[in-house]
């Protein structure tokens, strides 16, 4: 039977084919870097105005978030400690992630890094990045004779 059909058991190779495919033919954000012990969630949108990075870090100090832009290169670094284990405590599912992390994110475009905010609540970081006044673009009105 298996001469009958022998491209059965390709689909996945077909799969992996079509992702690599889609990194060269679709427009990506470069790179999204993650090291350290865990890498928190990121999304990153884009406003007429701003580029802008929101990050999951629940249970973390803002003491220990390290935000940096060094050209169109984001970091942010932070480390979630773990909490003390009592004596007497027996755990049966540990699921929750801790330790040092570092996301990185290049930028498609110039921002203007003396702009740059960064706001943590509830858990959630935003960092709103400022496009520059030249990377915004602008209206050109047309005029008729």
């Amino acid at each position: 039977m298996r001469s009958l059909m022998p491209w059965t058991g390709v689909g996945g190779l077909k799969q992996e084919m079509d992702r690599l495919l889609e990194r060269f033919i679709e427009p990506q954000w470069s790179d999204f870097l993650a090291g350290g012990d865990w890498a928190p969630s990121l999304d990153v949108s884009e406003t007429k105005e701003a580029f802008i990075v929101k990050v999951e870090i629940p249970g973390i100090d803002t003491s220990d978030i390290n935000v940096s832009l060094q050209e169109s290169l984001l970091t942010i670094r932070g480390e979630k400690k773990q909490e003390k284990m009592e004596r007497d405590e027996r755990y049966h599912r540990v699921e929750r992630s801790h330790g040092a992390f570092t996301r990185a994110v290049r930028l498609p475009m110039p921002v203007d890094g003396d702009k740059v905010t960064a706001a943590f609540k509830n858990g959630l970081l935003t960092v709103t990045l400022p496009k520059m006044p030249e990377a915004k673009g602008s209206t050109i009105q047309v005029q008729s004779d």
